[in-house]
């Protein structure tokens, strides 16, 4: 799983998660659980999860709470 950091349209950070198998997990809920953590807006699609901002750390401190292993998680 990557978390990654992209600039979207006029210079807006965004935080990227990719690579959470859609099987597994409900893509939406996540997300959902994620933007209430963050205190961000965001959303799900395309097997990403595309937060507002640059949240990289808490998003991986919050998937390793979840039970998510953390040697699988790569910050970009």
């Amino acid at each position: 799983m990557k978390i990654r950091r992209e600039t979207r349209k006029w210079g807006k950070p965004t935080t990227v998660i990719e690579g959470i198998d859609d099987k597994d997990q409900d893509l939406s809920k996540l997300a959902k659980k994620l933007k209430a953590f963050c205190a961000c807006g965001g959303t799900a699609k395309n097997n990403k999860i595309i937060l507002q901002g640059d949240h990289r750390d808490r998003v991986r401190t919050f998937l390793v709470d979840i039970g998510f292993p953390s040697q699988n998680i790569d910050l970009q």
